[in-house]
């Protein structure tokens, strides 16, 4: 039989999916996947002997800003959507969900999808979502959430703790019951608000405000208490949520229960807290480690693998949302203000790779199922993103497991400058990523064209699995 000749060939690699793995090769066409194994010729061939051939990551919550902050501004996120986009080749990762909130008060959460439409068009490299993020629960926010489903946008973000800011606590819930008629999905971070400030307010009052209090100042039981108040909502509305950066064994123990009992409850969780602990505050620059919630201790981290292993934790998305070093470590820069966020695009696929398969925690299967699949079903996105199939998108991480480096985030794609894991080895980094059939990632360098990323209009969102 004639071999096909496509746009593109992976030759040589072993294909993963969260179903299963096996040597092969893939032909793409017309920025397609189109044939799995067999044989087949390209116009252009990419080696991957010796690789793992993955589905490119779905990284579903990062920060970037329609315009990174310049000299002179006041500090904030780093990365905007130019090079939030090239760390997220770098690293493998081919579709993000960004969070979109307003600027201020005074910016609608309809015109800060327009103002991040109109500045992913123009800068992103990899394709995307947005997840409208409410400020508050006013008449006028409750009014755009169908109007914004009906626009392709089927996720919405909320704080818990904004519930003890709402006038009328009774309004967020509506906005979670808005959203679930309207066949959204709501990710919610849970940290109840009066806990956390009275926590923090009373370590202030008798001294201790300083960072390397940080974590003792969001317990563990302020993450579980405003988890179950998610799930209550949950239970209340029948509208789905994910509970999104969960970090301690609390908080997912709360959360499968809620699962336990049927309910519509998913949980996403981070790199920050399966690789490192609250122990990394006492250093004197621990403050570059702070995010929301804060880091917890090793029982959390091993409680979050497992849960990753057994399926209770159903994704890993970044929360990547850096700052420059300085600002991070900034004087002054106490309990109650803390600038939480890290880069984490560049690093989230190859350390779960090195701590993850290397060790025996996850299987290559299961990899790609919190990194890519999964996160495609719950947010509408599969089979179009999320595997390896035909007629699928042709996004691909054609990892390296045994290529070492050490994390240098100077090096890296952020804007950040640095990275929380710098000088730590890691086996196992891209080769290639392809996006929609183009290689925009190779010999450790990013060739994709600011612009060339596409919005995905999403009908409907979806389960884990």
């Amino acid at each position: 039989m004639a071999a096909e000749e496509y746009d593109l060939v992976v030759r040589g690699g072993t294909l993963v999916t969260a179903g299963g793995s096996g040597p092969g090769d893939l032909g793409v066409a017309d920025g397609r996947i189109v044939q799995l194994g067999g044989p087949m010729r390209g116009r252009r061939e990419l080696d991957a002997s010796g690789a793992y051939v993955l589905p490119g990551a779905v990284d579903t919550h990062v920060h970037l800003q329609a315009t990174a902050p310049g000299p002179g501004d006041e500090p904030g996120f780093v990365d905007d959507f130019a090079s939030g986009s090239r760390a997220a080749l770098a690293g493998g990762v081919t579709t993000l969900g960004n969070m979109t909130f307003p600027a201020d008060e005074a910016q609608s959460v309809e015109e800060a999808v327009a103002r991040d439409l109109a500045a992913a068009g123009a800068c992103s490299a990899v394709d995307y979502v947005l997840h409208p993020g409410l400020l508050r629960a006013d008449d006028a926010s409750l009014a755009a959430i169908p109007a914004l489903a009906a626009q392709g946008h089927m996720s919405i973000k909320l704080f818990m703790m904004s519930l003890d800011e709402e006038a009328d606590p009774s309004r967020l819930v509506a906005a979670v019951k808005r959203a679930g008629d309207a066949g959204m999905l709501t990710l919610v971070h849970c940290e109840d608000g009066a806990l956390t400030r009275f926590v923090a307010e009373d370590l202030t009052a008798s001294g201790r405000d300083a960072l390397t209090h940080y974590p003792a100042s969001r317990p563990d039981f302020t993450e579980a208490a405003s988890v179950e108040r998610a799930v209550a909502v949950c239970r209340a509305t029948g509208a789905p949520v994910c509970l999104v950066h969960l970090s301690s064994g609390a908080a997912l123990d709360a959360a499968r229960r809620a699962r336990a009992g049927g309910l519509p409850v998913y949980v996403e969780t981070r790199p920050l807290y399966l690789h490192l602990t609250a122990e990394a505050h006492a250093a004197s620059d621990g403050a570059r480690f702070v995010g929301m919630p804060p880091l917890r201790q090793a029982n959390d981290s091993r409680a979050l693998w497992n849960g990753l292993a057994d399926g209770s934790v159903d994704t890993v998305a970044t929360d990547h949302a850096p700052w420059f070093l300085r600002d991070k470590l900034s004087p002054g820069h106490r309990l109650t203000a803390p600038r939480a966020g890290v880069a984490e695009l560049e690093t989230m696929v190859p350390m779960l790779y090195d701590a993850g398969v290397r060790t025996g925690r996850l299987s290559l299967e299961r990899l790609v199922a919190v990194t890519a699949t999964a996160p495609a079903r719950l947010h509408g996105l599969y089979p179009r993103k999320g595997t390896l199939a035909p007629g699928a998108d042709a996004d691909l991480l054609v990892l390296d497991p045994d290529e070492e480096r050490v994390i240098d985030g100077a090096a890296m794609e952020s804007r950040a400058g640095y990275s929380v894991h710098d000088g730590r080895r890691v086996l196992g980094w891209p080769r290639f990523t392809v996006s929609r059939g183009e290689v925009v990632y190779a010999d450790r360098t990013v060739t994709a064209r600011p612009g060339r990323g596409r919005w995905l209009r999403r009908t409907r969102t979806g389960t884990p699995t």
